[in-house]
């Protein structure tokens, strides 16, 4: 089999890691010459996948068109689909999940629980982008002393949610329309960047608060009739409540820590799906901490990564260089997985390796 690869980020290097151990040929394509994912496809193109021409020569030889970043032409992948080729996620659900204010009115129709809208002069508030957010950007917190940077462009404005702890929960679908969860995972944010610090998982919840989140995620996605792997990330308020935040239809950052952590990881879940093979084992193998490698405030050019000896000198820690040659500020430029047997543990050895795990810039 042959699966079209649209994105060449870390997260297709990762999926490439794995799919080397089936018999599938996966092909590549993505803009940039020096994508992480090169290095390992059995062919790599360099194009535009938000182009319709580029999209459709590139796919034309392959079984099966899958994505890795959600700004991709549906008009393409709609016509792919229409000559037989399977398309995952299916491009009607990345129509949906492109547009910030048609995910939102998605929830809303269907009864899903989500932070409810507010007036554009309602403060404080949380104003998203319709379209173009990513990693962070796109979203802002703001209050009646700060409404003058609210942004021009179309957004949705909802209330700010009584935030107690940031969950995420990776949902399994097949074409067949099985559908399987990796544990609840517990996110930190860095309040800096908006994006992805660090999680542990299993989340520090009762099974109870666990037992909700994963319902809520998986009727989520059984109502998108969503096939693939997506990550549904869900706020937890002080009052109990379980909102839907936003879900993204592709491997996600929150499901990192299943190479090491799980009996399969997220990666060779999406392979099978794809390639309509039974479902592999979601459980723990251990309590698991993974930490996001950035690039360092004020840092900008070639990357050296000085920690590796301190880091891989504690026990149960797992380096992932995603290859990106270029450092910027709060780019993701790797993470690391650390595996223990209590929450305490994996917590501690997080701010062991942090002071290590410093990007800079050899012009730095």
């Amino acid at each position: 089999m042959k699966i079209a690869i649209l994105g060449g980020g870390q997260l297709g290097k990762m999926f490439l890691q794995n799919a080397h151990n089936y018999p599938v040929e996966c092909g590549v394509l993505d803009p940039d010459p020096q994508a992480p994912s090169r290095s390992l496809a059995h062919y790599f193109q360099q194009g535009d996948f938000r182009d319709y021409d580029t999209v459709m020569q590139f796919a034309a030889g392959y079984d099966i068109v899958t994505i890795e970043i959600e700004q991709v032409n549906l008009q393409a992948l709609y016509e792919l689909e229409s000559q037989g080729k399977t398309v995952i996620p299916p491009p009607q659900i990345l129509e949906i999940i492109q547009n910030k204010h048609t995910q939102k009115q998605f929830y809303l129709d269907n009864n899903i629980p989500t932070a409810p809208l507010v007036a554009q002069d309602h403060y404080p508030q949380v104003q998203k982008l319709h379209t173009g957010g990513y990693d962070g950007r796109g979203v802002q917190l703001l209050t009646a002393d700060t409404q003058e940077k609210q942004w021009a462009e179309p957004s949705i404005y909802e209330q700010v949610a009584d935030i107690s702890l940031e969950l995420s929960v990776i949902v399994v679908r097949t074409q067949a329309g099985e559908s399987r969860t990796f544990p609840v995972v517990e996110q930190v944010f860095d309040p800096v960047y908006n994006q992805l610090d660090y999680l542990i998982s299993p989340a520090r919840i009762t099974p109870a608060i666990e037992e909700q989140a994963r319902q809520i995620a998986l009727d989520t996605v059984q109502q998108m009739g969503g096939v693939g792997i997506y990550a549904v990330e869900l706020f937890l308020t002080h009052q109990g409540k379980i909102w839907v935040n936003e879900i993204a239809p592709r491997a996600h950052n929150s499901g990192h820590a299943t190479i090491e952590g799980n009996h399969s990881s997220q990666y060779d879940m999406l392979l099978r799906v794809l390639l309509d093979l039974p479902l592999a084992d979601t459980h723990p193998r251990s309590i698991t901490a993974m930490l996001n490698v950035v690039g360092s405030e004020s840092q900008q050019g070639p990357a050296r990564f000085a920690g590796m000896q301190q880091i891989l000198a504690i026990p149960g820690t797992h380096l992932h260089w995603y290859g990106k040659s270029i450092t910027k500020p709060g780019r993701k430029m790797g993470h690391i997985t650390i595996c223990g047997s209590t929450h305490q543990e994996v917590q501690e050895q997080v701010e062991r390796i942090r002071p290590h795990a410093q990007v800079t810039a050899f012009n730095g």
